[in-house]
């Protein structure tokens, strides 16, 4: 399965109940989704689960929007 916008917009969606209309690749999910380091664990387990891959504690610090996450999920993917 390929990781794109959507997959992951919708499993940040269903994590944080946020409206997906904010939810865009430059959103900040710390900023402008007000996500906590405990849902960011739970973003995590739901990316593991749905791609068969998760974030790695050390590179989520590093992850601040949307498009970032889809572009590390990718890497990790190949």
């Amino acid at each position: 399965m390929e990781i794109t916008f959507e997959n992951v917009r919708d499993i940040i969606v269903n994590t944080i109940s946020c409206d997906q209309d904010d939810v865009k690749p430059e959103t900040n999910l710390f900023e402008d989704l007000e996500a906590d380091s405990l849902e960011a664990v739970e973003l995590s387990m739901a990316f593991e689960e749905a791609f068969g891959v998760g974030i790695a504690d050390e590179d989520m610090e590093k992850i601040k929007t949307v498009q970032d996450i889809i572009d590390y999920l990718n890497s990790q993917k190949q």
